[in-house]
């Protein structure tokens, strides 16, 4: 994962252990024990903006779980966990169990000496945006598919801001987007307050880098999970949520 002020402090592998078992409390100990035992993990506390009808869901918007996603488009670990998400999307995206929202939190904010980790990610978090405006939910999801397969891992994430203009544009003309239309929005800047709300509402949840997931479980819970999480790490979880709500 990469953290805002690029430093991480606690393992990842720590987190989304603690998560877990929070998960599994929380599901078997809810109904007899509502105060918990000192030293059993506990689900954070979590404040993020509700899902609404215009944000980025691939699947079924009624699904029983929803996966929000807090991602970089210059991030490489959001390049590395994309396709674990296609792989969740692939087993349970069908069935109507799950649905994915994506949304922006580009680290292109300066950390306390002034140093800026990813300095085009909220330029090509509006190229999203754009993606979106022009071609509906489908193009944002392909525009946002064919970033991350061809976005290198390495070296790309300073680059000038004229190459990567560049590949923004070719992307857009690769998924079928209008070149002009598209061209004359990202030139626009009209979406930079978009991606910013979308930024604050990460910062309000929690999110400290990319990528950060929070699960919102059947009953409304919200489920954080930090970095690029493992399919075997997310179907576990998914599959002890469900587990849950077929049990009643």
């Amino acid at each position: 994962m990469e953290q805002k002020n690029q430093l991480i402090t606690i393992p990842g592998a720590i987190i989304i252990g603690c998560t877990i078992l929070a998960i599994a409390y929380f599901m078997t100990q809810r109904s007899n024990n509502p105060a918990p035992t000192n030293g059993t993990p506990q689900i954070p506390t979590v404040t993020m903006a509700p899902i609404s009808a215009n944000e980025h869901i691939l699947g079924n918007p009624n699904a029983k779980i929803k996966i929000v996603e807090y991602s970089d488009p210059s991030c490489p670990y959001c390049k590395m966990f994309h396709p674990t998400m296609e792989q969740v999307m692939n087993a349970y995206g069908a069935s109507g169990k799950v649905a994915w929202v994506y949304r922006q939190f580009p680290l292109d904010k300066p950390d306390a000496n002034g140093n800026i980790l990813h300095p085009n990610a909220g330029h090509e978090a509006q190229a999203f945006e754009c993606a979106a405006s022009i071609g509906g939910n489908d193009k944002f999801w392909a525009y946002t598919k064919e970033w991350y397969n061809v976005f290198p891992l390495q070296g790309a994430t300073d680059r000038p801001v004229a190459e990567d203009t560049a590949q923004l544009a070719s992307i857009a003309k690769k998924v079928g987007l209008n070149a002009i239309s598209f061209s004359d929005c990202l030139a626009s800047g009209q979406f930079k307050s978009k991606v910013e709300a979308q930024y604050l509402d990460g910062v309000n949840a929690g999110v400290s880098g990319t990528p950060y997931n929070i699960i919102i479980t059947p009953s409304g819970a919200k489920i954080p999970l930090a970095g690029a999480v493992s399919y075997s790490t997310l179907k576990n979880t998914i599959d002890t949520l469900l587990g849950d709500v077929s049990s009643k």
